[in-house]
């Protein structure tokens, strides 16, 4: 049994659905020959329509501000766009159950930006509740679109199949509550050969308030149900052939990676590469279960990216390029760090207190530099060091991360990076102790430039 998921981008419009069902009639009728390891399936996850999610995330900050008026008109624009693309869904009953769910979804909706116009606040709850309409709603009309298809399916609520902690916008599963939870929502219909069809991104607390799982967190939803049902081979479908050696918007030309292991794949979706969201990887990681990245626009072409637990050896010590623009590098100097100890413990720990990841991290005997891309938090983070050391940051920086496993065998490589990187000057270095990845922090202004040379110099022109 495989988990498909499916983005943004593939449940756009009719069109993009109309693509879908015809990738998941060809995985069915695979999955019924005489030589099929497991008829079940597939299980299909799937993401809200393209540019749903920020709308919604919009109009609920509309609301909250007190203009209530432009995001009701915002709310209305956004349930034409369900009801037209519900226009998939052929069988005139199933068309008619699915409409009256869009607009009863958006009804609520309305109610609830009149509410938070009076509060004038919004809640991580109620975000997470205004956030989760746009995969419920798409996973509703993909269920009954494959249906209205003769293709049995059937919708599953993704709020009663993953159990999450009450963090909202961040939710992390509960595993043995979600194993048990998909066990009873979707094994009877993989045992009646039914495609359960999910929403990905949302779940809820054990009792039962609606959660989500972070920005992208569609991925992580395929990779949890696909974890908890032991699943075969989890399948990201994207608009992209697969994981390329370096963004495409920044480099001309990148190459497809055919084969990928899961850290490598790990460290290029944690540095940037918006193929894959980073949380994907371990639960699979975990099982051992191989993730394939394929192109919903080109179903034809079933190479894509495969992660595996290993892989074979490149013809290079180098797999790919990551990159990350937006980056701020944070300095903590103090001469109370010479020859002290647990002082690098209590920088770390005001990091962990407000929640905010460090990416990269150098150390000499008197200063500490990191680079976080969340600056939310920031101020408060260098008012409560600044009792303890001289802090300061430096905006408009970015992040390069060559990642490879055969890094460990090339004892040149850092200065071949450094070379094909040169002249731009080097903020920071950083070597990861695995040794599958170096990372160097340059002015944002130079990435461009400075990516393409180093993929250049590694993939050839």
């Amino acid at each position: 049994m495989i988990v498909m998921k499916f983005g943004g981008t593939s449940v756009a419009d009719a069109a993009a659905i109309e693509r879908l069902i015809a990738i998941l009639r060809a995985a069915r009728q695979a999955s019924i020959q005489p030589e099929a390891v497991d008829w079940r399936g597939p299980v299909v996850v799937v993401s809200a329509l393209g540019g749903a999610t920020d709308r919604l995330f919009g109009l609920a900050a509309e609301a909250g501000a007190g203009d209530v008026a432009g995001a009701r008109e915002h709310l209305r624009a956004l349930e034409a766009r369900h009801l037209e693309v519900s226009s998939v869904v052929t069988d005139s009953d199933l068309r008619k159950d699915v409409d009256a769910t869009i607009r009863s979804e958006f009804a609520q909706l309305e109610r609830v930006t009149g509410a938070l116009g009076v509060l004038g606040d919004v809640t991580p709850r109620w975000l997470d509740a205004i956030a989760a309409t746009g995969e419920i709603l798409s996973s509703r009309i993909v269920a009954a679109a494959l249906a209205s298809r003769r293709l049995s399916a059937t919708w599953v609520d993704a709020r009663k199949a993953v159990v999450t902690t009450a963090d909202h916008g961040r939710a992390t599963p509960l595993w043995p509550e979600t194993t048990s939870a998909l066990m009873k929502a979707v094994d009877p219909a993989l045992a009646s050969r039914l495609i359960p069809v999910i929403g990905g991104y949302v779940g809820a607390t054990r009792e039962g308030v609606t959660t989500t799982l972070g920005r992208g967190g569609s991925d992580y939803s395929a990779a949890i149900i696909g974890a908890c049902l032991g699943a075969s081979e989890i399948q990201i479908w994207t608009d992209v052939d697969g994981m390329l050696t370096a963004d495409p918007r920044l480099v001309p030309k990148p190459r497809v990676v055919s084969r990928l292991s899961f850290g490598e794949a790990s460290e290029l979706a944690y540095f940037g590469a918006k193929v894959l969201h980073p949380a994907t990887i371990q639960p699979a990681v975990a099982r051992n279960i191989p993730v394939r990245i394929l192109n919903a626009k080109h179903p034809e072409d079933l190479g894509g990216t495969l992660i595996t637990a290993d892989r074979p050896p490149g013809p290079g010590p180098l797999t790919a390029v990551a990159s990350k623009s937006g980056v701020v590098v944070v300095d903590v100097t103090s001469t109370r760090m010479l020859m002290a100890h647990g002082f690098l413990k209590r920088i770390f720990e005001v990091f962990e207190q407000h929640r905010t990841s460090v990416d990269v991290v150098t150390t000499s005997e008197v200063s500490v530099s990191v680079t976080v891309d969340d600056t939310v938090r920031l101020p408060a983070i260098m008012k409560t060091l600044s009792e303890v050391a001289e802090v300061t940051r430096e905006d408009g920086m970015a992040i390069i991360c060559a990642v490879g496993d055969g890094l460990r065998g090339d004892p040149g490589f850092v200065g071949d990076l450094l070379r094909a990187a040169a002249p731009v000057p080097i903020r920071m270095l950083s070597q990861a102790a695995g040794r599958r990845n170096v990372t160097i922090v340059i002015p944002e202004s130079e990435l461009a430039a400075t990516l393409t040379r180093v993929h250049d110099r590694f993939f050839g022109v």
